[in-house]
């Protein structure tokens, strides 16, 4: 399993940006929800006071117990209604230590006298948007650069919201997810696709790929591929969100997430118009947004299945007409590397890029 170092990416391990960690169905249950991502253990729970989600570090300062582990024997959880979650805050299963949102210890049962600063634990940035959890992380600590991930046709009633397909765990680095952003060559080999026209290009924290053409794993009823349009971005490292039409009106997301040095979390979706064309979607509109959701699983399953199965490319031997695989690299090293060289990588890479024998997306 190929390492950050492995691929020459930067000075950090992981990378800067929003990532996805759960659903808000993961935490709509009393009890914290104990994750790993960046190669550490986090407690993750939704509070009972006020619904918001928190994310802390998972260890607490006292004796280094988990916070969100699996625990039914503790007094704590059994006096606490089956959770360890109070108000807002949570307390440590083994000495009742409780902790705010903001980490710091605000209470402790048998301790009389002010309880010491460091009595905490780091809280992370966290929002919740479609249906998902969202945290920023950043090696440097720093605030956002970016907006977290967020459609406005996510609360509009004529479209039909996805619930997310969890592909669980993939053992690559990100590395390779990353590469299929600009795959100019893949796309009729693997999803069968007539590629029309094509163009990739790459600016500040995004990197996007327009093409359009037949393709053969998504087809209408009648068995014939329209002409499919899709204008897909990475919003960051972690993000992928693409506008698909020809068929149905519809926005697919797909994220990564790193658990590891060399393994992510993976998770799909795809939000999608009305196909009826109401202004509310009805329920035969709901199970069609959820077949053409299932064909869009599988069409990202033909890649999935390659790379579960693949070796490390650490070395490509990369082609003229394959795309522009070598700028999408320098435009990942960004969020490995600190802020302040940012435009270093972005000044080797910006710009519109059509593969050898393609033509441009933008040329009619």
């Amino acid at each position: 399993m190929a390492k950050t170092e492995d691929y020459r990416l930067g000075e950090f391990t992981f990378p800067r940006g929003w990532f996805m960690i759960a659903t808000s169905e993961d935490i709509n249950q009393p009890k914290p929800l104990a994750v790993r991502f960046f190669g550490r253990d986090f407690a993750l729970y939704r509070g009972r006071a006020t619904g918001r989600v928190v994310l802390l570090d998972a260890y607490c300062p006292h004796m280094k117990t988990h916070l969100a582990a699996e625990n039914d024997t503790s007094y704590v959880i059994i006096d606490g209604g089956g959770t360890n979650i109070d108000g807002d805050g949570i307390r440590c299963p083994y000495h009742a230590w409780r902790f705010g949102p903001d980490g710091q210890c605000d209470d402790i049962p048998y301790h009389e006298g002010p309880i010491p600063k460091t009595a905490c634990v780091k809280s992370w940035p966290v929002t919740e948007s479609m249906g998902a959890i969202w945290v920023w992380h950043d090696p440097e600590n720093g605030d956002p650069e970016w907006d977290h991930p967020s459609l406005p046709q996510w609360d509009d009633e004529s479209w039909v919201q996805w619930k997310f397909d969890d592909l669980g765990v993939l053992n690559q680095h990100p590395q390779e997810i990353i590469d299929n952003i600009c795959d100019y060559g893949h796309l009729s080999p693997i999803h069968g696709s007539t590629v029309e026209r094509y163009e990739n290009e790459f600016s500040g924290y995004k990197a996007t790929q327009r093409q359009c053409g037949p393709h053969r794993t998504l087809v209408g009823d009648d068995g014939v591929s329209p002409i499919l349009h899709t204008d897909t971005t990475y919003h960051g490292p972690g993000v992928l969100i693409s506008y698909l039409t020809g068929y149905y009106d519809s926005i697919l997301m797909i994220t990564h997430t790193p658990i590891e040095d060399g393994s992510v979390h993976v998770w799909h979706g795809l939000l999608v118009k009305s196909p009826s064309g109401k202004d509310k979607a009805s329920v035969e509109d709901t199970i069609a947004a959820g077949q053409f959701q299932a064909a869009s699983k599988h069409a990202f399953a033909q890649d999935f299945e390659v790379w579960v199965n693949k070796a490390a490319c650490l070395n490509g031997l990369f082609l003229p007409s394959d795309g522009p695989f070598m700028k999408a690299r320098i435009w990942y090293k960004q969020f490995y590397n600190p802020k302040a060289r940012k435009q270093e990588f972005l000044d080797k890479c910006e710009g519109v890029y059509v593969p050898k024998g393609a033509i441009a997306y933008t040329e009619q």
